[in-house]
């Protein structure tokens, strides 16, 4: 396999775990939440927040945007930009900014939050699939 082989191969790869990670929240994680009182809730996902910023985590979540961008110069332009936009600029524009105002409100917030942040988690699981897809097929 050659390097360019290797470099798909792995950000499809970590495009899959990123798939995996997203659809874990979207039908186990926040459905488990949702069940809680608002208090309870917003406290577990504070935690989940702080504790997800870990060097595996970030590994994964950033390298693979690294890679994602060779993969596009490399012609691979549908995968990268389904794992940098669709993942990586969703995050930081939309989800990071929603975990921040949940550190910072109170329990009211909660059920817009949930609402918003797991649709938009949703956006980010079917885009990092479609770029592990479109990587595996080259395109």
């Amino acid at each position: 396999m050659s390097a360019v082989g290797t470099i798909t191969l792995i950000a499809a790869t970590a495009s899959g775990l990123m798939a995996g990670l997203f659809f874990a929240f979207s039908v186990a994680v926040m459905p488990g939440l949702a069940d809680l009182p608002a208090s309870a809730a917003r406290e577990a996902m504070r935690r989940i927040n702080v504790r997800i910023q870990n060097p595996l985590f970030l590994l994964v979540f950033l390298g693979n945007a690294v890679l994602c961008g060779i993969e596009v110069f490399q012609g691979r332009i549908a995968g990268g930009l389904l794992y940098v936009v669709g993942c990586v600029v969703l995050t930081m524009f939309v989800n990071v900014p929603m975990n921040n105002r949940l550190e910072q409100t109170d329990d009211a917030y909660w059920p817009q939050y949930l609402r918003t942040w797991t649709i938009w988690n949703h956006v980010r699981a079917v885009a990092c699939l479609a770029s592990m897809v479109t990587l595996l097929l080259g395109f």
